[in-house]
């Protein structure tokens, strides 16, 4: 039985996985909700509850945008990472306006 509150879509989407302090890791998204995303993924040794900076780049026509989220590894198997999103989007224009 599906226990999602939010469907999935199916996507193929490049994504950037860092732990906090690390370095970045180049993954793709395979299917993506409003709060959870499947990345594929070699073996990082990353426990469920590792909480993980990710960065998605999405082109838009010739411009690529980058979307910062922060997210909590909830299942890995041997194709990936499922992943939890946490809190609200970081906007980068907001916190410079406060800086």
């Amino acid at each position: 039985m599906e226990r999602r509150l939010l469907a999935r879509n199916k996507v193929s989407t490049v994504v950037y996985l860092s732990v906090p302090g690390g370095r970045f890791h180049r993954c793709r998204a395979k299917n993506l909700s409003a709060m959870g995303v499947f990345l594929e993924l070699k073996a990082m040794g990353l426990p469920a509850g590792t909480v993980v900076n990710l960065v998605f780049a999405v082109t838009l026509g010739s411009t690529i945008r980058l979307h910062r989220r922060r997210a909590i590894v909830t299942h890995i198997n041997d194709h990936g990472a499922g992943l939890m999103m946490q809190g609200r989007p970081r906007s980068g224009r907001k916190e410079a306006a406060r800086g």
